[in-house]
């Protein structure tokens, strides 16, 4: 379960950053965006999918822990 960032990038839109990998993608999907939770299946730009537990709406950036969507 990797340790990730996600932030607004200039543009306005959601990167999400994998720091063991040195990879970021923009997030195209998030299953829950609203002031009470925030989070849950995230879908990225390559296709992949991640699991961030839902938390209430942050200030960004933040620093959560993923698992990589479908795994137990």
């Amino acid at each position: 379960m990797p340790s990730v960032m996600i932030r607004r990038n200039a543009e306005g839109q959601l990167a999400f950053y994998i720091a063991k990998k040195d990879q970021e993608e923009i997030v195209v999907a998030l299953e829950y965006d609203s002031a009470e939770q925030w989070g849950g299946e995230v879908t990225l730009g390559d296709g992949s999918s991640y699991y961030i537990e839902p938390i209430p709406q942050p200030k960004l950036p933040i620093t959560v822990r993923a698992k990589r969507a479908g795994e137990a």
